[in-house]
């Protein structure tokens, strides 16, 4: 344990001639009268992880502020320069609607602009997916951009790309945190910016993203049949207001209803607890909006416009949320559907989920014959295995069960715009054919299954927490279960050792996949649990798969009830509750 005369100290050089007026300041104000948040301030340095800094803004070693962010930023560029030399190097910067996010995405620009960089400034803020495209389009090496996604108000982030669009990934990702950890004082960070280096970009890169983004449109002709359909979407006080709209509108849709006290950008998040898609009440004013007005779909994204939240109407007219693997599964399904009925397909497609998105996606994928690769949690492992495919398969959709998705290859991080865009088009194309997306759903699972699926975690604050977590882990590689809720377990998957064990054959195999902490038991009755460790918050996610046949459309509520009481079910036998 770091002493409290040790964090004091360590305070103390946050006084210097170094750091600014403002930063001092707060910092005085600690000393004198806040032991508590001086202790939480600085006892330990926010840690540049392998997808970047996330953390409370404030002045301290353990806040995101311009010096936490400096050290990120010149540790960052000292790797470039090894990568790549000195001459040429280029970046992007982006930046969403947090508090602070300007004055952090102008600080890195002018980190950057002084190691030697030309730099790619957005004028404003701008969804997370254009930061991948401005990296890709002009060529640069790296990129940034600032978001802390939906987490609250006090936050804010930074998230590290390299030059295919994609947030880094091993080997650069660790080599990145050496070179980080290697700033340890204020004065190696190089904040001399050279304006001249600093490119702002704005409406032209707008205009060239967006043009992509109408490539995915599938059926042009039936939107403008169907051009009336209603459509309230909100960007959460967030940056999906810079094109959201706009890309609905190039695609063809002409009833789009905002909401406007949430089309204010504002980093406080005024109208709701969570600016998060995946928590029903940060739709509420949005669907509120669309009974008002009649219309048939509601979209919001998050704060950074990289997931994708949607409610639809069910057979009684009401409007419910769908969760991020259903609407995987109507996105995928659609894309599939069209490119066979336009005879798109040539052999070498395939779509991408992660290990612990739904299987459906696996099943249709099969039905089309294309391939369907499962990777780890994370955006950058799509990114990784386009990359590594580009020039021999074609990447033609996935996403993940946490609401992100990415309908084409023109970005390698999930993108919120298009897949707004693709889901009216689907809804679209349902209503042409006298159904709705919520009837399309059904469909589906007439034809593949009923799949339910079911996210809980649980929280465990604190090294104690932290120990118990561990031995959670441990205790279920140790002694693995027999059966779960009376259900046999036939495999387990452990990620970490990257062993799949078949316990009706005895036989193991080889996962093809990186080391992560994670463990899957698949029981007899098609059941599949997932267990994993957070990597940024103290808890443990458990993700429960039940699936059963659908037998006819009339009987969805009653098999989906029954499915939910077999995850309950196995909640209970797992002692979850």
């Amino acid at each position: 344990m770091v002493s409290l005369d040790e964090i004091r100290n360590k305070a103390q050089q946050w006084l210097g001639p170094e750091f600014n007026e403002e930063t001092r300041k707060e910092v005085r104000e600690m000393l004198q009268n806040d032991e508590n948040k001086l202790i939480d301030a600085f006892y330990q340095d926010l840690e540049f992880g392998t997808g970047g800094l996330r953390g409370i803004m404030g002045a301290g070693t353990n806040r995101m502020n311009i010096y936490t962010l400096g050290m990120a930023t010149q540790g960052l560029s000292n790797y470039i320069l090894k990568e790549f030399g000195s001459k040429g190097i280029k970046v992007a910067i982006a930046h969403d609607c947090r508090n602070n996010s300007r004055l952090f995405a102008e600080t890195a620009a002018e980190i950057f602009s002084a190691n030697g960089f030309e730099v790619y400034l957005f004028e404003a803020l701008r969804p997370t997916p254009e930061l991948s495209f401005a990296i890709r389009h002009y060529k640069c090496h790296s990129g940034v951009v600032i978001t802390a996604s939906h987490n609250p108000p006090e936050y804010n982030g930074y998230k590290a790309y390299w030059n295919d669009g994609g947030q880094v990934v091993a080997p650069h990702d660790e080599a990145i945190i050496e070179e980080v950890r290697k700033i340890r004082s204020v004065s190696d960070i190089r904040f001399d910016g050279k304006n001249e280096k600093i490119k702002i970009i704005g409406r032209e890169t707008d205009e060239l993203f967006l043009s992509e983004v109408l490539k995915m449109s599938l059926n042009p002709g039936i939107i403008r049949e169907t051009s009336d359909l209603g459509i309230v979407y909100t960007p959460i006080h967030g940056t999906g207001v810079t094109l959201v709209p706009k890309a609905l509108e190039m695609f063809g849709f002409k009833n789009i209803q905002s909401v406007p006290e949430q089309d204010v950008v504002d980093g406080n998040f005024p109208t709701v607890k969570s600016p998060n898609p995946e928590e029903p009440a940060a739709l509420s004013l949005a669907i509120g909006k669309a009974a008002e007005t009649g219309a048939e779909l509601v979209m919001a994204t998050d704060p950074d416009a990289d997931r994708l939240g949607i409610a639809v109407k069910n057979n009684i007219g009401a409007f419910v949320l769908l969760n991020g693997n259903q609407t995987g599964v109507l996105l995928t399904h659609y894309i599939l559907s069209q490119y066979k009925a336009k005879n798109k397909f040539r052999g070498n497609e395939y779509i991408i989920k992660t290990i612990v998105t739904t299987d459906l996606l696996d099943t249709i994928a099969r039905s089309f014959n294309v391939k369907c690769y499962n990777v780890l949690t994370g955006f950058k492992f799509f990114a990784e295995l386009i990359r590594q495919l580009e020039g021999r398969e074609k990447f033609i959709g996935g996403g993940e069960e946490s609401y992100g998705y990415l309908p084409g290859d023109y970005v390698r991080d999930k993108d919120a715009v298009a897949s707004c865009a693709m889901a009216a088009e689907v809804a679209a194309w349902a209503k042409s054919q006298g159904k709705t997306l919520y009837n399309s759903l059904i469909e589906i699972y007439l034809e593949y299954g009923l799949y339910k699926e079911r996210l809980i975690n649980i929280i465990r604050k604190g090294k104690d927490g932290a120990e118990e977590i561990k031995a959670m882990m441990n205790g279920y590689r140790k002694n693995p279960p027999e059966s779960i809720n009376m259900c046999k377990v036939i495999k387990i998957n452990d990620y970490d050792s990257l062993t799949s064990t078949d316990y009706l054959t005895g036989s193991k195999n080889r996962i093809d996949l990186l080391r992560s902490d994670v463990l899957q038991f698949f029981l007899d009755d098609g059941s599949k649990i997932s267990v994993r460790p957070s990597g940024t918050e103290p808890k443990i996610k458990f993700y429960f798969s039940v699936n059963t046949r659908l037998e006819s459309a009339d009987k969805f509520e009653e098999s989906d009830k029954m499915l939910e009481g077999r995850i309950a079910s196995i909640i209970c036998d797992m002692r979850l509750t």
